[in-house]
């Protein structure tokens, strides 16, 4: 049998970024043949990977591009803020969002050519974390801004017809703080308005007031709602006398889309018993 040293185990480490024991364990199972023990760890560790694929990654960071008239913005996934803050996540969401800069598609599957599949699952092998991927943003525009907050959980996209980058980045910021849920309040769905306007009528009903003071109060009401969800109808944050659609029409510019991702909106976290996860680890599960 081989003599496993030191300087064999430090190659096989730096080559799959694995623990040490793991790579000292593979070398004597392979004889210390350095290729044999990469395939059967790529092999162990390709099933681990599958186990932590069904865990929930919620956390993560977002990344943006802007190529000329267009920007893309994506969301990647972790379990974890620490490993979201880890150089080797950082590392693959800077590849990901490298590779949907260059093409049009917002399908995420179509996104993940093999090279990125298996530098995804060398990842969730090397942190032991599930790692995913969750989707892509698009804005063509002739100007376009972009903002992300210093934690890298928001991000977002802005694009204008007119203007410029700097009132687009500032509008992104904007959106950033107060997440709109339009552009514009003839953007909102109806069936959204038509649920609204059903609760501001019981609730005028209840007021004894005649039906035509009903009308003219759910209206009012009605207008309101759509401009605290409607971007162009919101005080700037910067300068709340000034609403952002002023702002745009004050640099010459309309508002023609917004992107905002926030990491881990919609996921439903499952709530983790860490005493228990200790005790599977331990258990070697």
């Amino acid at each position: 049998m081989a003599v496993i040293s030191a300087s064999m185990v430090k190659d096989l480490r730096e080559r799959t970024g694995l623990g040490m024991m793991e790579c000292k364990k593979a070398l004597v199972e392979a004889d210390g043949d350095l290729e044999r023990a990469i395939e059967n760890l790529r092999k162990s560790s390709g099933m681990k990977a599958a186990k932590k694929a069904g865990r929930v990654a919620a956390d993560g960071g977002v990344r943006v591009a802007i190529k000329g008239t267009k920007g893309t913005l994506i969301e990647v996934n972790s379990e974890t803020d620490f490993v979201a803050r880890d150089d080797n996540f950082s590392a693959f969401a800077d590849k990901i969002i490298a590779k949907a800069s260059e093409t049009d598609t917002t399908d995420v599957a179509s996104l993940m050519s093999d090279e990125l599949e298996s530098a995804r699952s060398a990842l969730i092998q090397k942190i032991g974390e599930n790692i995913t991927v969750r989707r892509i943003g698009k804005v063509e525009a002739s100007v376009i801004g972009s903002y992300v907050h210093s934690n890298e959980k928001i991000g977002v996209l802005i694009g204008l017809l007119g203007g410029s980058a700097e009132v687009a980045k500032d509008i992104a910021m904007h959106v950033a703080a107060v997440n709109p849920m339009v552009i514009y309040p003839d953007d909102v769905d109806p069936t959204v308005v038509d649920k609204e306007k059903e609760i501001f009528v019981a609730q005028a009903a209840n007021t004894g007031k005649p039906p035509e003071i009903i009308e003219k109060m759910v209206g009012g009401r009605i207008r309101k709602f759509l401009a605290e969800i409607s971007l162009v109808e919101q005080p700037f944050v910067k300068n709340p006398d000034q609403t952002v659609g002023q702002l745009a029409e004050a640099a010459g510019a309309k508002i023609t889309a917004m992107v905002r991702f926030e990491v881990g909106e919609g996921i439903e976290k499952e709530e983790v018993d860490f005493a228990e996860e200790v005790m599977a680890q331990a258990r070697g599960n």
